[in-house]
């Protein structure tokens, strides 16, 4: 149809990318050699002189640990290939829908709302308040702060001291598909209620064999309790409800 939104998802090969593709096939999804959001003039070329009325930016290096022990590649990606999208989005006046993480808080507290202090604990977090600092240089973007993993928990052992907001990647991207054809800017969280990583990872699968596991079993660093407040989501959603 010729006025359907030409909506683009950066990191579609990931898992919410995967996931999205169930839920909207008819927004474009260029791979990472189509659309490499580390080279701006190849980012304007793919667009080219079209519309772009959308950017959903999920496009991200996302292991704590790899990036402890390669930073310089979280900067390229996590930070820089942010503000790319930034001015790509700021030269086609698009909307822009970054997905950040929960990790951005320091973890003493959970529940966290989206006005609460930021603190990140370790690295890859703070590449991703990096890219939050970008986007919030747009007025006509919304972050969206969000935690969620397979469907089917893939570690056999979980923490039992630590809280989260986690949901299957498949119901995070269900809340999130609900956003994108509303006009919220600023910062909203997404996820489901408080809980440990282990009852995360059992209500996944009651049945399954998880093992418990302690935040001081690791190597790197990881926070306590970054559980998201998520009454500005529930207050959008019912409004485009009644």
């Amino acid at each position: 149809m010729a006025d359907q939104k030409r909506i683009l998802f950066t990191g579609g090969s990931g898992l919410l990318g995967t996931a999205f593709r169930k839920l909207r096939p008819e927004i474009e999804f260029p791979s990472s050699g189509e659309f490499n959001i580390t080279d701006l003039s190849q980012m304007r070329a793919f667009i080219g002189g079209g519309r772009l009325d959308c950017v959903i930016h999920a496009a991200a290096f996302t292991s704590p640990p790899l990036v402890d022990k390669d930073p310089g590649k979280a900067l390229d990606v996590n930070i820089v290939g942010t503000v790319n999208i930034v001015k790509l989005c700021m030269e086609h006046g698009s909307r822009l829908l970054y997905i950040s993480t929960d990790y951005v808080f320091q973890g003493d507290k959970g529940l966290y709302r989206e006005d609460d202090p930021v603190l990140p604990v370790n690295q890859y977090a703070w590449s991703k308040l990096g890219g939050e600092c970008a986007v919030r240089l747009y007025a006509k973007s919304l972050i969206i702060r969000t935690t969620f993993g397979p469907d089917v928990f893939p570690y056999p052992k979980a923490f039992v001291d630590q809280w989260t907001s986690r949901e299957s990647v498949s119901a995070i991207a269900r809340k999130i598909n609900r956003l994108v054809d509303l006009e919220a800017t600023g910062i909203v969280h997404v996820g489901g209620e408080r809980k440990t990583v282990y009852e995360y990872a059992k209500s996944l699968d009651p049945s399954k064999e998880i093992g418990r596991l302690s935040v001081h079993d690791v190597s790197f660093k990881v926070p306590i309790d970054t559980s998201l407040n998520c009454d500005r989501y529930k207050s959008l959603i019912e409004k485009t409800s009644n």
